[in-house]
Order: structure tokens, then C-alpha cells, then sequence
């Protein structure tokens, strides 16, 4: 997949001087107009063409798939329901679980390529017989986490050739190949941040109450669709500091509240995604948003679909909505959503 930045445009490069036979195909997801100064996202018009100008400088077939209504009625779709249920949504970890890779190996298979390739920084592990998403080289740059949702047997049709290399040492690589998308930038929000589509999705926030922990009406909010966990600025009260601790979308409250109110240490997460049996009791490393350290956590209970795990020291702002990797070491072992949180009597001294 070539999204057309600098990353996948060197995996590309790799795997051809590795004496692959590539092709390129970049997904057409969402469009940012002309004057929006965007710039290295992904999945745009203008990111279709960069992949395609360096699909031909490297000699490569290149596909360009538009599946901006897939991507609407789903990705799109649910961040906007999740927002409106006041909870804050990964649309990136949504489009690889719907989007990018189950109809591009779908699309893959129907033209008889052997397997897809990508530029994220992940790398994959052999262990015991079986395939499992090991974190890239560089710390900084891994999206494992992102890559939480994929189903467990696909991995044996993926490569990363950007998994044990850093950032720089990729834009190095791409100027030593000759790379039009040597320095293109970082993206800095979501691929649809510009996008008509997802300020009408969002819709205007119905007005409501902002209340403290004892449930006391000390304000009013524009929509909980503007607010998240953790939130300071913005809240218009004065005394304070005071943060968005929960939001209840069925009373339309936002409920602030000191930073003490914001510690948690137990979670029901949801959609469980496994890629090896979880164990209760088991202690693993969780990661409860993109680039955080990683914290020991204690498996409580395990179902279906579901778990419960609690932290072995509280957390901050952890956000219903948000994805919940847990790992072993480096090997991602699951996915899954953060629903319920909450701080259990034996460690409100924190």
C-alpha cells in the first residue's frame, strides 16, 4: 500500500532492490481542499498522485482505488456515533481494521499477489508456531498500536520492510533512492480533519448541562462532541483548575471536576481482538493511547469479546473509546476498546 508519503514510498523502494516484483495501489479515502495547507497526510487526491509520480520513477504498476463511500459508512460513521455517545474515537485504528487491510488483501487475492506490504514501523515475529506484530525499532515512530485491530490470520500475508529501521534513517534511504516524497511532511490530524463530509457527520452539539462530581449544574456546554477526558481548556469557569472527567450522553452532562477525579485504575474494555490466549491474573504491559509508556496491568477476568484488567498503578484521563493495546515485552497480544473506567475502593489514597 502506498499512501504517498515518504514511508511507504521506501518500503516500496526496498522490496524492489530486495528483487521483489511490486505493485503499488494507494486507497482514495478522503479529500482536503486546495487552500487547507495541508500537507503530508494520507489518502488524499493529492497523495494519490505523489504515490502514483513515485510508483513511475520507480518502474512500478500503480493502482489507484477510490473507496471514499466504504470508507464514509464506516470510519466516518462511527466517529461520528462515538462522539455523540461522548466517548473519543482512533479513526485510524477503525480504517485499518475496515478499510485498508481486509479489502486490500481481498483486492490483492482477486489478482493473485502473494501478500501486501506497508509502511508502517512494525515488524512481525515468529513464536511457537505462530505470526505475531512485534514493535518497530523505533520507539517514537511504532504503530503497532494502531495496528491492534487486524485479524490474526492475516499476518502471515503481510510484510513491513520499515520495522527495523528509524525515521531518519528511512528519509536517508529515500534521498539516496531519489525520492520525490524525501521530505514531504508529517501529518499532524486526521486524513479527514478538512473534509466536509466529517464537520456534517458531526453535526451541530446540542447545548446541555456541565455539572461537578456531586452533580451540581455549574455551566453549559455547546455539545459533549467537543470535549474529551483529561480536557482543561475550554470548559469557561473560572476558579478551578478544573477538567472533563466523564460524559454522559444519555443526560447530554459534562461532568468536571479536579485532576484527582481524572485517576483511575480498573478498565472494561471491549472488542477484544487476540492474537494468543490472555490468562486472568496474567500481568501485561497496557498501553491506553498512542505513545504512552506502557503500564503493568493485571488481567481481572477474560470473555468472548471483553476483559477487564486493572492497572497496578492508577492512570490518568484513561478515555472511553480509545484503544487499549496490551503487550508481552514487544509482541502485541491484543486489541480492544476501553468502555467502563473506574477507580476501585483499595486505591483511592492515590
Amino acid at each position: 500500500m502506498m499512501s504517498g508519503g515518504v514511508d511507504s514510498s521506501v518500503a516500496a523502494g526496498l522490496l524492489l532492490e530486495q528483487g521483489h516484483e511490486v505493485t503499488g495501489v494507494t486507497l482514495r479515502l478522503a479529500d482536503a481542499p486546495a487552500d487547507s495547507g495541508r500537507v503530508g497526510g494520507c489518502c488524499s487526491l493529492q497523495d494519490v498522485e505523489d504515490a502514483r509520480c513515485v510508483a513511475h520513477f520507480l518502474g512500478i504498476p500503480h493502482y489507484s482505488l477510490n473507496e471514499k463511500d466504504l470508507f464514509t459508512r464506516t470510519v466516518l460513521a462511527n466517529f461520528a456515533e462515538e462522539y455523540h455517545r461522548g466517548r473519543t474515537p482512533n479513526p485510524c485504528y477503525r480504517c485499518n481494521q475496515w478499510v485498508k487491510f481486509d479489502y486490500v488483501l481481498h483486492w490483492a487475492e482477486t489478482l493473485g499477489f502473494e501478500k501486501v506490504a506497508t509502511g508502517h514501523y512494525a515488524s512481525l515475529q515468529e513464536q511457537n508456531g505462530s505470526i505475531y506484530l512485534k514493535r518497530g525499532a523505533d520507539r517514537n515512530k511504532d504503530q503497532t498500536y494502531f495496528l491492534a485491530s487486524i485479524r490474526k490470520e492475516v499476518l502471515s500475508r503481510l510484510v513491513f520492510p520499515l520495522g527495523h529501521l528509524t525515521k531518519p534513517e528511512v528519509r536517508q534511504i529515500a534521498e539516496r533512492m531519489g525520492l520525490a516524497t524525501a521530505d514531504k511532511g508529517e501529518s499532524q490530524e486526521l486524513c479527514f480533519a478538512h473534509d466536509l463530509d466529517y464537520r456534517k457527520a458531526l453535526g451541530e452539539g446540542a447545548p446541555g448541562d456541565l455539572v461537578n462530581i456531586e452533580g451540581e449544574k455549574v455551566g453549559q456546554h455547546h455539545g459533549i462532541e467537543g470535549y474529551t477526558i483529561g480536557q482543561r481548556k475550554g470548559i469557561g469557569l473560572s476558579g478551578g483548575p478544573f477538567y472533563v472527567v466523564q460524559m454522559d450522553s444519555g443526560m447530554n452532562q459534562v461532568v468536571i471536576g479536579p485532576e484527582e477525579c481524572l485517576y483511575a485504575n480498573e478498565v472494561e474494555a471491549g472488542e477484544l481482538n487476540l492474537f494468543r490466549e490472555i490468562r486472568e491474573g496474567e500481568v501485561l504491559s497496557a498501553f491506553p493511547r498512542y505513545r504512552h509508556p506502557g503500564s503493568p496491568a493485571r488481567i481481572e477476568s477474560v470473555g468472548e469479546e471483553s476483559l477487564r484488567l486493572r492497572f497496578l498503578t492508577p492512570e490518568r484521563a484513561l478515555t472511553p473509546g480509545q484503544v487499549m493495546a496490551l503487550y508481552e515485552g514487544d509482541v502485541l497480544v491484543a486489541g480492544s476498546i476501553i468502555g467502563k473506567v473506574r477507580m476501585t475502593e483499595d486505591s483511592k489514597s492515590v
